[in-house]
């Protein structure tokens, strides 16, 4: 019987190659639900963006900063999405997210960015 041999993001120690640079690059990893894909879809259509799907689970990429409104995924979605659901709906991410307002979520790949929407009293 022949061995099936499958595509994987991750990859050896002995393979990496870790430099000292910034990527700016931002992203989400979401279980696969009917919520992840309706966020998926909508992201798909925004330019500078990659989405990967895997067997249980989708992966949205971008570069510098990506926005994600709550009544874009809503319409897709068929029903409410709020930032706190969406919240629940991403697994994990790597950049600073923001929520901006009710409707509006940012990750963004640059902290100095970000920073402009933190503030200290």
């Amino acid at each position: 019987m022949a061995q099936a041999h499958t595509a994987t993001i991750f990859k050896s120690m002995k393979d990496m190659q870790f430099e000292g640079t910034i990527s700016h690059q931002c992203g989400v990893t979401m279980n696969d639900s009917v919520e992840a894909r309706a966020i998926a879809d909508v992201m798909a259509e925004k330019p500078g963006i990659s989405v990967t799907y895997q067997p249980a689970l989708i992966r949205i990429d971008g570069e510098g900063k990506m926005t994600f409104k709550m009544d874009e995924i809503s319409e897709a979605l068929g029903r409410v999405m709020t930032p706190y659901l969406f919240e629940i709906s991403t697994s994990t991410h790597y950049g600073r997210m923001v929520m901006v307002d009710d409707n509006t979520v940012v990750l963004f790949g640059d902290m100095d960015e970000a920073m402009e929407y933190i503030k200290y009293d």
